[in-house]
């Protein structure tokens, strides 16, 4: 009867099992939500979600909010439904729109059955009762109202989908690329308004988190990592060591916080998906001050 129960089209399967809390927390590690949601400070007191984490960008600096179990200042009272909202729609369980500093754009990307087992994870954090601090980012950038004109031209919600033309190891390294890793948000230049600039996937970003300058990704020999090999981008997803033997820091060294958690088989995923993107002319440097 088990049996039957997953494989018969139209019958709903719980999620809140041990066995999708496992897979919940995988996807929680690999895509980061701990490291977003969580403080230096708290880091060192092993207190994780509560927030208040400082994102600065160009426009502004944006407090990450508490997503621990608290039912006041956190996600206690949502709904599987509302967190929903929040990863493929960019809303709110009010229905107001998020700011793109929470990645949404990718994350809109992920299988119902990944968020689904990232909620049924979540749920099992402990509660933190700590309020959400007020972002900084003025007026215009500050307001959720211009938001809705900004997804209209920079946001389009929905699960990735499959190419049929390539294997399935490709689709998923585009899968953990695109969805889960976000590698986008970060290592693709952004345009005035802050969208992603089309025709420089991957390309590098001069003003990255922080302010710092984000690498190119594509296979370009001279600008990107096009002269690496499997085992190079291997060792910078599991280590964070680079062909030159030393070790990346700042955002990346964060990064690979998350990708250390890929399984084997989904590093080589990884490898193979990068490889195979459309190679990028583009040097990265990092815009020198006004004057």
């Amino acid at each position: 009867m088990a049996l039957l129960v997953v494989i018969m089209p139209g019958l709903e399967v719980p999620t809140a099992n041990a066995a999708d809390t496992v897979q919940g927390e995988y996807i929680f590690r690999v895509a980061g939500c701990r490291g977003c949601h969580t403080t230096e400070a708290d880091r060192k007191k092993n207190i994780f979600l509560a927030g208040g984490r400082a994102l600065k960008t160009p426009f502004g600096t944006y407090y990450s909010p508490n997503i621990s179990p608290d039912p006041v200042h956190g996600v206690g009272k949502w709904t599987e439904t509302d967190f929903t909202q929040a990863l493929r729609h960019g809303r709110n369980p009010d229905g107001e729109h998020y700011f793109p500093v929470f990645p949404y754009g990718s994350y809109t990307r992920m299988t119902d059955q990944d968020i689904s087992d990232l909620w049924a994870y979540l749920k099992t954090t402990p509660p933190i009762a700590r309020p959400n601090k007020a972002h900084d980012a003025g007026f215009v950038f500050g307001s959720r109202i211009i938001m809705g004109p900004w997804k209209f031209m920079n946001f389009r919600s929905g699960a990735l989908k499959l190419d049929p033309s390539k294997p399935a190891e490709w689709n998923r390294g585009r899968y953990l690329v695109d969805a889960l890793g976000h590698c986008a948000e970060c290592h693709s230049p952004r345009n005035k308004l802050g969208g992603l600039k089309s025709g420089m996937y991957l390309a590098g970003n001069p003003e990255g988190p922080d302010g710092d300058a984000v690498p190119n990704i594509t296979p370009d020999t001279e600008t990107g990592i096009g002269k690496w090999d499997e085992s190079d981008i291997d060792s910078l997803l599991s280590m964070g060591m680079l062909p030159d033997g030393d070790f990346v820091g700042g955002s990346m060294g964060e990064a690979v916080d998350n990708t250390e958690f890929l399984s084997p088989k989904d590093r080589e995923a990884v490898v193979e998906y990068l490889k195979s993107i459309p190679a990028i002319k583009h040097k990265v440097q990092k815009p020198k001050p006004a004057n």
